[in-house]
């Protein structure tokens, strides 16, 4: 049986949460072929749009994660199965599926990963930033209302996976 120490330690490697006392670089596993966790990718989802699974494309921006043609293609414009990046539909088909979709954060990230708030790690955090504001202008200011939906959503996932239990 695992300890619990050792499962809160994994956590905390897994979500880089600087509540357990160390910053982890989620980004940089070794072997790990996309950058960002699934806890990651849900606070994302959830700041972006309550991770309605219903929203679709309203003005310039489709999905759960609200996400814009330009950020789809820079993402390397990932399809679902059948559809090719050339159709006219692809974009939206994919931004508004929310598997393709996650596909698309990941490969904005690839390209776009970087320490946006200067703390010497790649983390959720500067996922979150890079998403929002976009991998030239991530060191502006984020939206307080959307930092906020951010910061308690990785506090609510650290409680639920244990990490904010005592010992």
């Amino acid at each position: 049986m695992v300890s619990k120490s050792v499962t809160i330690a994994w956590l905390c490697v897994v979500v880089g949460l600087t509540l357990c006392g160390v910053q982890a670089d989620v980004s940089h596993v070794v072997g790990q072929e996309n950058p960002v966790t699934d806890v990651c990718l849900s606070c994302i989802c959830e700041a972006s749009s309550g991770c309605d699974a219903s929203v679709r494309c309203s003005g310039d921006v489709c999905g759960m994660f609200r996400i814009t043609w330009a950020y789809w293609a820079d993402a390397g414009k990932p399809v679902q199965s059948g559809d090719s990046p050339d159709s006219q539909q692809a974009y939206a088909n994919c931004a508004n599926e929310p598997y393709c979709a996650a596909r698309t954060v990941q490969g904005y990230m690839r390209k776009f990963g970087q320490d946006c708030n200067g703390d010497g790690v790649i983390d959720c955090f500067d996922h979150a930033i890079i998403h929002k504001l976009g991998g030239y202008n991530c060191k502006n200011q984020v939206p307080i209302v959307y930092q906020s939906k951010i910061d308690e959503c990785i506090q609510r996932k650290a409680v639920e996976y244990g990490a904010g239990q005592q010992q």
